[in-house]
């Protein structure tokens, strides 16, 4: 499906037919039958996904190996030799990548994953810094590569059998400028970067794309009429074209996005379609985009940016965790899928034709303008960021710029009649791939390290960060008013105030709306607190109760550690237990039998967890049971709380303890059930 098998006829349609005739009447009734034909397609692909899978499994036993080779290199170095296997088998290539396949397929569901588990509140701190390179930097490279060949064809540098005109050359380095958001992924995530380093970086490798969907559409159209035949409205049309298909592109992710967020808001009751729900309102973003020739990658990447957060609040836990390995498995695959067959096709040397001249000319071009670029643009840049970006930033950006499978998919699908330099521009887009990935992506790692660029941190921000985070916003967007500028924490914060006066609301489910940052942020303390509190007090209680009877615990914890008296009394009381009812509330002093069986009892209610139903007949197509781990963790942790909550009851057990004090005896003497309360 993903690939594309060359076959020659070798019969005619009689032979055919009598082949099928034999087949079925021949040798009469076949206990076992070879239907190679049948299952053709469907267990080449198993057998590639397997053959891909095996490798990333024998590529990670090294740590050592993988630690200095990038996973995308080891996959290219497989497919060049299986592609090598393949052709010495058979003589010719029988297997290649197919553009369209490619771009439907393989390239949504890594996109797709990015944008769905895109940081949204570091790209659009960012963005300004990401249009810049994406739209400036992208033209910046287009054209200076385009001239540049076109000069170095002039004075000789590219042998005249590369028949190719101006309009080729920047058709080709329209397409051979963009940075590729796969072979960005791939490297810069195994290397840990900093977050503003690499959001920059691959959010350029995706808002890009409308730079280079446009150029390819425009100089291709160029190239069809003519270039005496171009006139000076289209121009005009193309720089109308890219607004069209930068902003449609967007505004169709967010439209999905809108109406995936609002559908989830319903499916309580049939929570095992919530990840079917979100593939496929994320996939039809894309085509959509597609079908009306927009930006697809900028309409999947919002779409999955706009819908995450009232996703994640509308689904169940384990739908989150559906979506997540799903969306990462996926990805994993296809990028597999995809080096694995730039290796494949490098074997075909039918497809391609070899200049000296231009693929030198390429290779140094495109890195002398991808680093003047980069240099030029973050001088202007660095004169509005709050935080610049340094020098060594700089040279991990400019050495980052890698390219991949889009360039060679858009290479692929050039005419060749009407680009006569066709074969010479898709062997020179695959040494440019080549290179970058593997040369770039096996030494951006040391480089990294010996420029001691800051790397990534994986760890969540603590509760006292996200409020001084929070306060900090609000603190510059007060500075902004006072200054009467409107800049990004204004509007920033405008937009959050939009989201909870309407989004929110018409998004979100009415339960998880009323739930308040506050509570929010008060529950995640109480549970934090109930827990350290539950593994220190009740150790601490269980080791006491081994050395010590109830009658001295009591004196102990009401004298010296008087905090703990109520969370020990609590914890020994069980609200409501079936077992022995009177032994919860005793008016009257009890002799020495009667208050040895309360002791235990009250030992045992405290510190044991009495089962629930042990069997339950529970099924639904609807619902995903629970696990008999996640069950226990659940009710070991209700009752844990249910202590804890205990201490906020106290109003109640005051009246009735005070109502018990005033029918003991005035004798001085204490009784057990003041204990017990």
């Amino acid at each position: 499906m993903f690939l594309q098998k060359h076959e020659e006829p070798t019969g005619t349609g009689k032979e055919e037919d009598a082949g099928e005739h034999d087949h079925h009447h021949g040798g009469g009734y076949r206990v076992v039958q070879w239907e190679w034909s049948y299952v053709q397609t469907p267990y080449i692909i198993a057998i590639w996904l397997l053959v891909a899978s095996v490798a990333k499994i024998l590529f990670h036993f090294s740590q050592r190996f993988t630690t200095v080779v990038p996973e995308s290199c080891m996959l290219i170095l497989l497919g060049l030799v299986l592609g090598g296997v393949v052709l010495i088998a058979n003589k010719k290539q029988l297997y290649q990548l197919e553009p369209s396949l490619f771009f439907l397929f393989l390239l949504p569901t890594i996109v797709g994953d990015a944008g769905y588990f895109m940081p949204a509140r570091l790209f659009f701190d960012n963005l300004g810094a990401i249009l810049t390179y994406a739209v400036v930097g992208t033209l910046w490279n287009a054209f200076c590569t385009g001239f540049s060949l076109y000069a170095a064809k002039l004075l000789g540098f590219i042998d005249e059998h590369v028949q190719a005109e101006m309009l080729d050359f920047l058709l080709f380095g329209a397409l051979i400028s963009a940075v590729d958001p796969v072979a960005v992924l791939a490297v810069f995530e195994e290397v840990h970067v900093n977050e503003t380093l690499f959001i920059i970086v691959f959010g350029e490798s995706l808002v890009n794309d409308a730079v280079t969907v446009v150029l390819y559409k425009v100089y291709i159209s160029f190239v069809e009429v003519g270039a005496e035949n171009v006139q000076t409205a289209d121009y005009f049309k193309g720089v109308a074209s890219f607004l069209i298909v930068s902003i449609g592109g967007t505004m169709v992710g967010l439209i999905f996005a809108v109406i995936l967020g609002f559908i989830t808001r319903f499916t309580k009751k049939v929570r095992i379609i919530e990840p079917l729900l979100v593939f496929l309102m994320v996939y039809l973003a894309y085509l959509t985009a597609e079908l009306f020739s927009l930006s697809a990658i900028l309409s999947m990447t919002f779409c999955g940016i706009g819908a995450n957060k009232y996703v994640e609040a509308n689904i169940s836990q384990k739908s989150r965790t559906t979506v997540k390995y799903t969306m990462k498995t996926l990805a994993s695959i296809a990028e597999t899928i995809i080096f694995i067959f730039l290796g494949i096709s490098a074997v075909d040397k039918s497809k391609w034709a070899w200049d000296t001249g231009l693929v030198s000319c390429t290779l140094v071009f495109i890195l002398i303008f991808r680093a003047v670029g980069v240099v030029g643009q973050t001088w202007v840049l660095n004169r509005f960021r709050l935080v610049p970006l340094e020098k060594i930033d700089q040279v991990v950006m400019s050495y980052g710029g890698l390219r991949g499978a889009v360039a060679f998919a858009l290479v692929v699908l050039l005419d060749g009649e009407q680009v006569k330099a066709k074969d010479y521009f898709v062997a020179t887009t695959i040494v440019v791939v080549f290179f970058t990935v593997m040369f770039q992506g096996l030494t951006i790692k040391p480089l990294v390290k010996w420029l001691k660029v800051p790397r990534a941190t994986n760890r969540k921000p603590t509760i006292n960060e996200e409020i001084h985070e929070r306060a900090f916003d609000h603190i510059l967007t007060a500075v902004e008013d006072i200054a009467g500028l409107q800049g990004y924490h204004h509007w920033r914060d405008k937009w959050e105030q939009f989201d909870k006066n309407y989004l929110s609301k018409l998004l979100l489910r009415k339960s998880v709306y009323r739930k308040s940052e506050l509570w929010e942020a008060y529950q995640k303390i109480n549970i934090r607190d109930a827990i350290s509190v539950i593994d220190q007090v009740g150790k601490t209680i269980q080791a006491l109760l081994t050395l010590m009877n109830y009658q001295t615990l009591c004196e102990l914890f009401s004298s010296d550690w008087p905090e703990c008296s109520l969370m020990f009394v609590c914890s020994r009381r069980e609200n409501g237990s079936g077992v022995c009812l009177d032994l919860q509330v005793i008016d009257n002093i009890p002799g020495a039998k009667v208050e040895e069986d309360m002791e235990t009892h009250h030992v045992l209610a405290g510190n044991l967890y009495k089962p629930r139903r042990r069997y339950q007949s529970h099924y639904s197509r609807h619902f995903m049971p629970l696990g008999e781990q996640e069950r226990q963790d659940r009710e070991v942790f209700q009752r844990n709380m249910r202590s804890r909550m205990e201490t906020f009851k106290s109003t109640r057990y005051k009246r009735h303890k005070k109502e018990r004090k005033a029918r003991l005896p005035n004798t001085g003497a204490t009784g057990p059930s003041d204990h017990h309360q």
